[in-house]
């Protein structure tokens, strides 16, 4: 069992930047792929942004590319969203998730976390 926490969320200005934070219990979040996902109201979830278990490999949203960063510390048990440049379109609530790939789907992750809110202002 992995329970993921997520902080860092919160209100920002067009071209402002957020760092997101995953904190997973467990002695085995070094095992999972981490991914990212946001849902902006009335749509559906969407995928943002994934990091193999030993961030060998990354994998990104075509939004989003060159404008956010997913890393991973497993030493502290945390990934990571950094978001540059935010724009009002990326105003959603942000989800981290655990599973056993790298993936876009959310039917790939077993464990989410309750999610942090992001508002971009315009």
């Amino acid at each position: 069992q992995v329970q993921l926490v997520e902080s860092g969320g919160g209100l920002v200005q067009a071209g402002g930047s957020l760092r997101l934070s995953c904190t997973a219990s467990g002695r085995t979040f070094s095992s999972y792929a981490m991914g990212w996902f946001r849902q902006a109201p009335g749509k559906e979830r969407e995928f943002v942004a994934a990091i193999t278990w030993n961030g060998g490999r990354t994998a990104y949203a075509d939004s989003v590319k060159g404008r956010f960063t997913i890393s991973r510390d497993n030493a502290k048990n945390t990934v990571y969203l950094q978001m540059n440049s935010l724009k009002p379109e990326d105003t959603a609530v942000y989800y981290c998730a655990a599973g056993w790939s790298i993936a876009v789907l959310s039917s790939a992750y077993k464990y989410w976390g309750q999610g942090t809110q992001v508002t971009v202002s315009s």
